[in-house]
């Protein structure tokens, strides 16, 4: 009775919107989308009377939901009732996991960027890496949600997962599941210039910010000598912000621009006059673990000419993602692609990504490997085109400045560098606090 009753629902629904179709006179390509819609019943029901094992309806539907959103690009999602909460709580609060920005790549979940002071930053994650299996179960050809929610647990306890890097052989590494705190700021006194680090972009990321420079400005009794902004590794995050948080870096003047399939909601993000580190020098560093919010950021300083970016190329995800509840969030939530952000000179970084001033590597590198090795948004399945035309750079891997042969394992080269151009631009001799 089951399968009949939803076959004549189906039935009657799109009886309905056929007459609705022909009351209206839309056109031709609208029946055609009702035709697909039945024949998506005919299958339905198919598998649901001759599948050789008894099939979960509402499994099958959210399983077709989820390939239907993953079709279009990398970052477009339907979130379960439980997933929606999960992302609720991400951006609010916090929860137990390892803490890495994942994506789906090849069928395997991919490792965008690790978060800062998580355990999947002190096991050593890294970009790129592929999580083949969660405690011996393989989550090749999952969702994105079945992978992180198998890998998502109680604090404490630890998880097993495989990791297939480049050519090595797959390896496992245990991680003790840890509460992925809403810290995303951080400071300290690197070589008497503000090391500050920012991690990510959620609900209190601009409140803290401002906070922690009001601690830097008591540290050196008002006189800030100089700034590096790390954003590497920062996965992005709240469009909102992302405005607010360049604009304590700008005295006013745009930030972000955003285009939407209707040219009416169209927006411009401004900062507000007045800036809270006037004349203070900045270094920014990026690479390519940096995304989203974070792109927005850099680019907007970059354009704005407010601070010389130092790494590498970042990941170039210059889309918008709204998150719509559904039946307000009882069925869950879409997350839906629905436009691309510009910087101030009106550049998409969509699939190109932010290309710094100077591009300097953490490590050393086999320059054939290297290019086979390049984690970006343009590498993704389905990655949304740059709507210009532009290509992701080519970056001549012989030119990039490497880390010396003796350079210290551990030891930060990039931030080293930064810390030079720092010096460079204010004429200052290393100094330090103590």
């Amino acid at each position: 009775m089951r399968l009949n009753f939803i076959s004549a629902a189906f039935a009657f629904a799109l009886g309905a919107a056929a007459i609705a179709v022909s009351a209206e006179g839309f056109d031709n390509s609208r029946t055609d989308t009702f035709r697909q819609l039945e024949l998506f019943g005919d299958v339905l029901s198919r598998v649901e009377s001759d599948y050789v094992t008894e099939v979960d309806d509402a499994a099958l539907i959210e399983a077709a939901i989820e390939g239907m959103l993953e079709s279009l690009d990398p970052h477009s999602s339907y979130l379960s009732p439980d997933g929606f909460r999960d992302m609720q709580v991400t951006t609010r609060g916090e929860y137990g996991g390892l803490g890495m920005e994942v994506t789906i790549r090849d069928d395997m979940v991919t490792v965008i960027s690790p978060m800062m002071d998580t355990p999947a930053e002190r096991a050593g994650m890294e970009p790129g890496d592929h999580i083949i299996a969660v405690d011996g179960e393989s989550i090749v050809g999952w969702s994105l949600d079945d992978a992180v929610a198998l890998m998502r647990g109680a604090v404490g306890e630890p998880v097993s997962i495989t990791i297939l890097r480049g050519e090595d052989d797959p390896f496992d590494v245990t991680i003790v599941r840890d509460t992925i705190p809403l810290r995303t700021v951080a400071w300290r006194e690197e070589e008497g210039f503000a090391y500050l680090r920012l991690a990510g972009f959620n609900e209190h990321t601009t409140e803290t910010l401002v906070r922690t420079i009001g601690e830097i400005r008591e540290a050196y009794d008002g006189e800030i000598p100089g700034i590096v902004l790390d954003m590497r590794y920062n996965p992005g995050g709240l469009l909102d912000q992302a405005v607010s948080v360049s604009d304590v870096f700008l005295d006013g003047g745009e930030v972000v621009s955003t285009r939407y399939r209707n040219p009416r909601e169209n927006q411009r993000y401004n900062a507000r006059p007045g800036e809270m580190l006037r004349d203070v020098p900045i270094v920014v560093l990026i690479n390519e673990g940096s995304a989203s919010a974070a792109e927005i950021v850099a680019g907007a300083l970059q354009d704005r000419e407010r601070a010389t970016l130092v790494g590498m190329t970042s990941f170039g995800k210059g889309s918008v993602q709204t998150i719509i509840p559904l039946r307000g969030g009882r069925d869950g939530a879409l997350r839906l692609t629905t436009g691309r952000y510009y910087t101030p000179s009106g550049r998409s970084i969509q699939a190109t990504g932010i290309e710094p001033d100077w591009l300097i590597s953490s490590r050393r590198f086999d320059v054939e490997e290297a290019e086979d090795e390049q984690m970006s948004e343009a590498a993704l399945p389905n990655a949304l085109e740059n709507e210009n035309g532009d290509e992701r750079p080519t970056i001549d891997f012989s030119a990039v400045e490497q880390p010396p042969e003796d350079w210290a394992e551990g030891e930060d080269y990039q931030l080293h560098r930064a810390l030079e151009v720092l010096r460079t631009m204010t004429g200052r001799e290393q100094a330090s606090l103590n």
